[in-house]
């Protein structure tokens, strides 16, 4: 991680400083910049999160820049390998884990979801610079993937693990119509001509935390529908894979997946899925190369197009983002006599440097336009250079072969209004750094020339790429119209940032990104700087798809009830506090884990990533009128000489007593160990206890009593994977020790520890991933969840009954029962049983990361990552 975002806390202090000088009225932006000698040091006025974001960019030395991006690619590796290292998932694994699911009995009670309220990032309340505030983002949900609009006022939106949601209304008061199959992991989701709706599961980007998905399912009468598992269409070929594009002609529906290219007749459900082409085919599951390190990257298809003119000439785009010998374009003529071949495509397009691609045709055909990333420039040192993205090309014979013209690349892009250019925000990086992981393209179906692309921000073109604005700015940070208060601020609302997925209809382009659904007029407004003043957020609440990591509740200090908040994938910290009929963000960024005490949840510490944790009494509110410059929450990430030197894992896990929340442990390279509490004041106020090893870092932490378990895995990846777990007290260093795990203990993630609120020696572990019938690698059973009743000098698998599913969290509650989120349920077992049960009903399909206990209200609490936080009360037992 990047060292350079820790060497800015004087310049928070300055602030402080200032505006006690000033007597509590803190100056405008420039004027404190001005009295701190900053004024032409681009980024100082920034919050917290914007500012270190552009430090981590540029940093202070080459191996620091673009740090950013490399911790995206860093997280969606991360969750990856916890579900499938040290193998890839074969088809069948979801379809049976579902199968045992149904068949499991079911507890009392229904859940109730926590989350379903509007969620303003932008929220006053919260305008700390630790937060990104006042960025314009506005009203903000979890990620969007896939989009569709009809003509009507109908909408509807894929979250990455939401499921379909659906609007009558042009965008706004949805409902979800998906929650009845077996994953809600979102590729794609597209109309066809017969007005059905087509729902490709399995979210694709190779970005962020992404699931494969049981296949692609249609839904005839979307507008008063829902789907049901019997609306799938072909067989299991697609099961445990992920899709990037659907795309409809010649009466059949295509998809470009990471397993290859394949087809499936629009007039049928039954019947196989036809594998249209794959680059690699002794890769795949069954074949001779299927046990390669790299099987999975070997048969990648981004995207797929059919010839407006000819809908037998048919063109893919297949690549891995790192490059490998099959990266390219390939086409056939006839797909129906296959012939497909490799093509060379000519003019500006870099035959040997094709990566990540989206294609967009015109409505004629005459043009085809594509963005391409660069595996070059990915593979170079971080630091030396400042996007991945290659360029935006237009081929004006509508062939893959071209001649194709770039029509943008990075530095134009830059120069279009961006709020990345550097000279806006600060030495960093700049548009595209995120190419092979954001990316969209649409073009006008009225206008051949008038395009949209979708990096990390929203571009717009009228004349065919010779001019662009950035109609959607990464933020407002940085441009002059900013101001960190809203009667100050003159900038118009932007979207969020990391865009994914585009639609046109009724009038609009609708644009989906990490931060939900966004629309405005087909032919909007802009303003002097080429930004759109027109913007409408369409994340009125309704739409609950975020994307939570963690959860953390307690008491509410001042109020009756609970104070909930939670770690978001690119959307920081949420805090929900009782009676509020609006949810705030009090810190920015990508939100990890976290904790509160449980007698005051306004005692919070997030994590930003990486260990970058922070603290706060207060729930990072603002304490008045006139201090957005003071910072309520400070920096104490445990370090071993100087800030960011401690390798951990993207989400890092830390975890307080359950005995005394003024003790906490924490895992990175080091077990980490704080007595302090609240009161700690920075890192060095941490205790190194153990060390887990060169090359291992932390993946669950649990305390209880002064006795704690951390668990590691390194190397984490399918080359070597090795897992193990550590056990020690702390407050005695000498007693950290590594447990001897059974030969047929499973060779998968160990995500989750619980410990025995009553017995410290008595514990379990929570294993992610599938069982060995999916996966390589030994197992014993399932292998979900093994229990120790001697610290860990035994264990014995306890999975019983529980489906073949991964699991990431469990809890031990006093009265012995325990309560195990998985990928697709949270489940039950009672105090004393063997057997597991479903716990309560209502909780969609998603995966659950974390789970807390709430004695303020008696319930426990999950976090999921795709469908919000939500509660089940214990007493409905």
């Amino acid at each position: 991680m990047s060292k350079s975002r820790w060497r800015k806390p004087a310049t928070i202090a300055g602030v402080l400083v200032l505006a006690a000088a000033l007597g509590g009225v803190v100056a405008t932006n420039h004027e404190v910049r001005e009295k701190l000698g900053l004024a032409d040091e681009p980024g100082a006025n920034l919050p917290w999160h914007p500012r270190e974001f552009m430090e981590m960019a540029a940093g202070e030395s080459s191996e620091e820049a673009g740090e950013e991006a490399f911790e995206a690619r860093t997280i969606a590796e991360q969750f990856a390998q916890a579900r499938y290292a040290p193998g890839i998932v074969s088809p069948g694994a979801y379809a049976n884990a579902l199968s045992q699911l149904n068949a499991l009995a079911v507890t009392k009670g229904t859940w109730r979801e926590v989350t379903n309220i509007k969620y303003d990032g932008d929220d006053p309340r919260y305008r700390d610079y630790a937060s990104n505030s006042s960025g314009g983002a506005g009203l903000v949900t979890g990620r969007i993937t896939g989009l569709a609009a009809d003509n009507s006022g109908y909408v509807y939106a894929a979250g990455a693990d939401g499921g379909v949601w659906r609007s009558s209304t042009g965008g706004g008061r949805w409902t979800p119509i998906a929650d009845a199959l077996p994953t809600l992991s979102s590729g794609d989701v597209v109309l066809a001509a017969d007005g059905s709706l087509w729902y490709a599961t399995g979210e694709a980007n190779t970005g962020a935390t992404s699931y494969v998905g049981a296949g692609v399912y249609r839904l005839a009468n979307p507008r008063t529908g829902r789907f049901a598992a019997t609306n799938r269409i072909g067989g299991t070929e697609l099961e445990s894979t992920v899709i990037n594009k659907l795309r409809f002609f010649d009466g059949k529906v295509w998809a470009a997946t990471n397993r290859g290219l394949y087809s499936h007749s629009m007039s049928s459900t039954s019947g196989a899925w036809q594998r249209e082409f794959t680059p690699n085919p002794s890769y795949l599951p069954g074949g001779a190369n299927a046990g390669d390190a790299n099987a999975a990257y070997k048969n990648i298809v981004n995207d797929v197009a059919a010839d407006p003119r000819n809908p037998k000439h048919v063109v893919v785009a297949s690549a891995w983002r790192s490059g490998d010998a099959y990266n390219g374009f390939y086409e056939t003529r006839d797909y129906t006599a296959g012939g497909w071949a490799k093509v060379n495509p000519t003019g500006a397009m870099p035959a040997d440097d094709i990566g990540y691609v989206t294609f967009a045709f015109s409505g004629d055909g005459g043009k085809l336009y594509a963005i391409n990333q660069s595996p070059r420039l990915l593979n170079k040192p971080a630091g030396n250079v400042n996007s991945y993205l290659d360029g935006i090309y237009v081929s004006n014979t509508g062939s893959p072969a071209g001649p194709w013209n770039k029509i943008a690349d990075s530095s134009k892009l830059g120069n279009s209004g961006s709020a990345l250019k550097q000279t806006v925000i600060g030495k960093g990086y700049g548009p595209g750094i995120q190419a092979w992981y954001n990316q969209f393209l649409a073009v006008d179906p009225a206008n051949p020339n008038h395009l949209w692309a979708g990096l990390e921000e929203v571009y717009e073109t009228s004349d065919a790429g010779a001019t662009w604005k950035t109609v959607g700015p990464y933020w407002n940070f940085g441009f002059s119209c900013w101001d960190i208060y809203d009667a100050q601020n003159a900038c118009n609302k932007t979207t969020h940032s990391d865009q994914h997925s585009v639609a046109v209809g009724n009038g609009f382009v609708y644009v989906g990104n990490d931060g939900g659904v966004y629309r405005r007029p087909i032919n909007g407004r802009t303003d002097k700087a080429g930004h759109a003043t027109d913007w409408q957020s369409l994340n009125d609440g309704t739409i609950d798809a975020l994307q939570y990591y963690s959860v953390s509740v307690g008491k509410d200090p001042a109020r009756a009830g609970t104070v909930v908040s939670g770690g978001l994938q690119d959307n920081g910290v949420s805090v929900l506090r009782a009676g509020d009929t609006v949810m705030g963000s009090n810190f920015g960024g990508d939100g990890g884990d976290s904790l509160a005490d449980p007698a005051n949840g306004c005692r919070q510490v997030q994590e930003y990533t990486n260990l970058a944790m922070r603290v706060t009494e207060n729930c990072n509110e603002n304490p008045g009128p006139g201090t957005a410059a003071t910072s309520t929450s400070r920096d104490i990430q445990p370090y071993t000489s100087r800030p960011g030197d401690e390798p951990a894992r993207f989400i890092a896990p830390f975890a307080p007593d359950d005995h005394d929340a003024n003790v906490w442990v924490a895992g990175g390279q080091h077990v980490w160990a704080n007595t302090k509490g609240y009161a700690i004041q920075n890192g060095k106020g941490w205790a190194n206890l153990f060390d887990l090893g060169a090359g291992h870092t932390a993946t669950a932490v649990a305390v209880s009593g002064g006795m704690a378990y951390v668990s590691w895995c390194g190397p984490c990846n399918n080359a070597g994977f090795a897992r193990g777990v550590a056990a020690g007290k702390v407050d005695d260093p000498s007693s950290w020790h590594q447990l001897t795990l059974p030969g047929d203990f499973p060779n998968r993630f160990v995500q989750g520890v619980g410990i025995d609120p009553a017995n410290a020696s008595h514990a379990f572990l929570a294993i992610n991933g599938f069982s060995r019938r999916f996966t390589e690698g030994p197992g014993a059973g399932y292998g979900h969840v093994y229990e120790t009743t001697d610290a860990g000098a035994t264990w014995r698998d306890v999975s019983a009954n529980l489906p073949d599913v991964p699991a990431s969290s469990i809890k031990q509650l006093s009265n012995g029962a325990l309560v195990l989120p998985t990928d697709l349920a949270t489940f039950y077992r009672a105090p004393g049983a063997t057997n597991w049960q479903r716990l309560g009903s209502g909780l969609p399909l998603t995966v659950g990361m974390d789970v807390e206990y709430n004695a303020v209200d008696n319930s426990v609490y999950v976090a999921t990552h795709g469908r919000g936080i939500w509660a089940y009360n214990l007493s409905q037992l």
